[in-house]
């Protein structure tokens, strides 16, 4: 295998999500010092932990502490805030803009593939303009924000159209995004309704979660999906399954069964598809688009690539049925992210590379504050108990000490004192005031 002129190989990770970072992460603790230089390329400087998007959302975490900077947790690697754009991996090489729209190219000797995926979306007219979605920190504080600016306006408002309308929630898509942000934006607004917003009363608000399929979160078996339907309905949440959406243009929502209403808030949660990246690359993809690996994580046809997470098309050797993949979930991501990065290891070095195995745990969901549905190796909790242990679980899988104390005070804090209930709007265009002044 080729080196740098410093005799360093060079290992290039693209995405610094939960495979990225954490294979990043395990391969300057494994590596010795000046045997490979690591570079992990992102737009973002930092990991985004989803997983904890909704208690930010709702208010429950400050909003810092769901992200990881990358520089102080990958100390020992090169990061470079840029956009990979293109991978050629026959000539070993990878494109990547900064932020200034400066194209570079990358060369070397193994590579990581690890851009995650992006929102799915469907050719939905108002789509494009109505629509947001739930996937970064900046989305959760805009419907945080956005929300609560809705209830200033209805408790202003004489209009009493312009009221319903503002009162008006819809989130499209009931898988764990969509049904863990509906249950925290909703408790959220139903205790400021609660206590500062004397006009609002909850039964003023529409809540509206629209799901094609017949059931919602399929993530989890048909008893705990029942329960959380029943425990979303009994709050006055409208759940409509094996319905989609016709259309959304300016925030008028139209569904195929022919319900129509108005909305001011439209929340996009229909799935992800793999990172269009790939789609820029020679590598080989499955019939989804993701990178078509081996279960040594390696991308097939291409033995110095590796693929994890969402973009990757990974066998499940613990599956019963042939040909079956990993789900792209975090728990996944993670455990793909230890293996490629001792496989990337033994690579180095020349050592034989073993095979990513791994028997799915479970899954945890929370439906707003103190309720919540697990799935763990078969025993299914549900309500208090398993909100628990979805709290517990995400705040061991944090990474960092730092952050994890952090998010422990949040939810400590929460208990003797209310939570802040304020929009700052003005943080999504904080120069807005300034030139309407300055243009006068």
């Amino acid at each position: 295998m080729t080196a740098t002129a410093e005799g360093r190989q060079r290992v290039v990770i693209i995405g610094a999500g939960y495979a990225g970072m954490y294979a990043a992460r395990r391969l300057q603790a494994k590596l010795r010092r000046g045997e490979a230089s690591v570079t992990v390329v992102d737009p973002r400087p930092y990991m985004t932990y989803q997983p904890l998007l909704p208690d930010a959302a709702a208010g429950s975490v400050e909003p810092r502490h769901v992200v990881a900077p990358l520089r102080q947790l990958l100390s020992r690697c090169r990061v470079l805030t840029a956009t990979a754009t293109a991978i050629d991996a026959t000539r070993r090489t990878v494109r990547v803009t900064v932020g200034d729209g400066h194209v570079e190219e990358l060369s070397y000797d193994v590579l990581v593939v690890a851009p995650g995926s992006v929102t799915r979306t469907l050719p939905v007219p108002g789509l494009r303009e109505q629509g947001v979605g739930f996937t970064t920190v900046e989305e959760a504080i805009y419907l945080r924000n956005h929300v609560l600016a809705q209830l200033d306006l209805a408790a202003s408002t004489l209009d009493p159209a312009l009221r319903r309308r503002a009162l008006t929630f819809v989130f499209v898509g009931a898988g764990y995004a969509g049904v863990e942000a509906l249950g925290g934006l909703e408790e959220m607004a139903r205790f400021a309704a609660r206590r500062f917003y004397g006009s609002v009363d909850m039964s003023d608000m529409r809540w509206v979660l629209v799901e094609a399929m017949d059931r919602i979160m399929p993530e989890v078996g048909d008893s705990l999906a029942a329960y959380a339907t029943r425990e979303l309905r009994e709050r006055g949440i409208e759940v409509r399954l094996g319905t989609t959406v016709s259309s959304m243009e300016d925030g008028s929502v139209v569904l195929d069964d022919g319900t129509h209403f108005d909305a001011a808030t439209i929340v996009w949660t229909a799935g992800v598809s793999p990172h269009p990246l790939l789609a820029s690359s020679d590598l080989p993809l499955d019939e989804r688009g993701r990178a078509q690996c081996e279960a040594t994580l390696q991308v097939e046809g291409f033995p110095r690539v590796f693929g994890a997470g969402d973009c990757a098309a990974v066998p499940d050797l613990t599956a019963d049925e042939p040909g079956a993949v990993c789900p792209p979930t975090a728990q996944h991501a993670v455990r793909q992210a230890k293996v490629l990065a001792d496989n990337v290891v033994a690579q180095l070095r020349g050592r034989p590379v073993r095979n990513f195995r791994h028997v799915y745990a479970g899954a945890v969901a929370a439906l707003g504050l103190h309720d919540g549905v697990a799935e763990i190796y078969g025993v299914r909790v549900r309500g208090f108990p398993a909100w628990l242990l979805h709290r517990l679980y995400h705040l061991s899988t944090m990474p960092t000490v730092n952050r994890k104390a952090r998010i422990l005070a949040d939810w400590s804090l929460a208990v003797p004192f209310p939570r802040e209930i304020v929009a700052l709007g003005e943080l999504h265009e904080p120069r807005e005031e300034f030139v309407d002044v300055a243009h006068r």
